[in-house]
């Protein structure tokens, strides 16, 4: 009964790939024109560029990381100043403090290493970028 139904789906399964397959043709649409179709007012026809959707995604990383690192430095600073003297909460507080800054020079060193590849590559600088 098992195999049975398994090669009924996979019959199934067959025929709408099929059918699919036809309807695009039908359609008479090529690949491009269809991602142009599919593609949203107001979004970038771009990958790669002044204005891609790569440059957005890697800029709002950036932003992300940086907004925590000083988050957590500034934490790691209120640990310190409350710490009381208390040898841990002080080692705790300056390794919270020295993360926070190796994070804050991880993405510096990503922007430049983004900002190089895009300029070598592409060609131009993007908008987000200075």
């Amino acid at each position: 009964m098992k195999k049975a139904f398994r090669i009924a789906s996979e019959i199934a399964t067959g025929i709408a790939a099929t059918a699919t397959l036809l309807a695009g043709r039908a359609m008479g649409l090529s690949v491009t024109e269809g991602a142009e179709a599919a593609r949203a007012d107001g979004m970038p026809t771009e990958l790669i560029g002044d204005n891609g959707i790569f440059n957005r995604i890697t800029s709002l990383i950036l932003m992300i990381i940086g907004a925590v690192s000083v988050i957590m430095l500034i934490f790691g600073g209120f640990r310190y100043v409350v710490s009381g003297g208390d040898a841990k909460k002080v080692a705790d507080a300056k390794n919270t403090i020295l993360y926070a800054i190796i994070g804050l020079v991880i993405s510096l060193l990503a922007y430049a290493i983004v900002r190089f590849v895009i300029q070598t590559f592409v060609g131009s600088t993007p908008t987000w970028m200075p």
